[in-house]
């Protein structure tokens, strides 16, 4: 039997319920391209379903196999695939579970290939982050010139984009992150950032258009009162929102899709310079179960990315 390592979730439960374990390898099936995985990105989703918050939004059977976005090579093609090949350098949302594993079965539909300039790490940070913020910014209308949205948890992976994107559409960009990273979100585009360290941001933003809440909690509970009269909410953080919106105002909930095709112009948009993608740590595979708890413990800045190789 071919085995494999991977990061198991064995229970729900904290740090102590993942363990690095060897797994039978998996087959490419009708439409599937086998990945060597190279990179992966450590997202919020990982300790979110560890600690069983997510269990009714995404029931699983334990053991499982826990990551959601990767980069890595194409090892072989199922029945069906005609739009890889192996030996391409590709990245990709998982499509559910699964990706902290040495070799992965994915949808070619979820994959891009990976621009020439950039490294394995560099393209594990971008297929969540970047799909999701540009999703969840666009997702309760087209943003304007002129629109005033809040971006809380700017300096993250998903926020930084989104400050960027929201830049770029000519939007008046109100953020929230510690003061030590005040600057690097203004550096991203920021017109106005509250260092929440400092200062609670309901007394200097008002009137916002748009809030979006990659925080959850309650940040989200005290954004409410900044929105404009017909603003809305978007939170990728908190599926409670639905259930806590106050009377007269508007709150969505977001969950990301796959899109390979936005994925492949943003990474060209990073390859290229026109984005920023900023990778905060670079951790090895046996650093997993720590490094997932110090994403539900402490602030980031941009993403941390597994680097199978070290």
């Amino acid at each position: 039997m071919n085995n494999i390592r991977a990061l198991v979730l064995t229970e729900y439960g904290g740090p102590a319920a993942l363990k690095i374990s060897s797994v039978e390898a998996p087959t490419a099936g009708a439409g599937q391209v086998l990945v060597r995985v190279h990179a992966a990105g450590i997202n919020g989703l990982d300790w979110k379903v560890r600690e069983g918050y997510v269990r009714d939004a995404f029931p699983l059977q334990l053991p499982t196999v826990l990551g959601i976005e990767l980069a890595g090579v194409v090892e072989a093609v199922g029945p069906g695939v005609t739009q890889l090949r192996k030996g391409d350098r590709v990245m990709g949302p998982r499509g559910g579970l699964g990706a902290y594993a040495d070799l992965v079965a994915v949808d070619q539909a979820n994959l891009s290939l990976v621009p020439d300039s950039l490294s394995f790490v560099d393209a594990a940070a971008l297929p969540v982050a970047s799909v999701a913020a540009w999703q969840s910014l666009n997702f309760a209308g087209p943003i304007r010139a002129g629109q005033r949205i809040l971006i809380q948890g700017a300096a993250g992976g998903l926020g930084g984009f989104a400050v960027q994107y929201a830049h770029q559409a000519g939007a008046v960009v109100f953020a929230t992150a510690l003061e030590a990273h005040a600057d690097y979100v203004r550096s991203l585009g920021a017109d106005h950032v509250i260092a929440y360290d400092k200062e609670q941001f309901e007394t200097s933003v008002n009137d916002i258009d748009l809030v979006l809440d990659y925080i959850g909690g309650e940040v989200l509970n005290r954004s409410w009162s900044v929105l404009a009269e017909d603003g809305v909410i978007v939170s990728t953080a908190s599926p409670a929102i639905l259930a806590s919106i106050p009377a007269g105002r508007r709150g969505l909930w977001f969950m990301s899709s796959p899109d390979a095709a936005r994925l492949q112009a943003i990474a060209e948009d990073v390859a290229h310079g026109r984005l920023q993608s900023k990778v905060g740590a670079v951790v090895r595979f046996d650093e997993l179960p720590a490094m997932i708890e110090r994403n539900r413990t402490e602030p980031q800045v941009g993403k941390t990315v597994v680097d199978f190789a070290l």
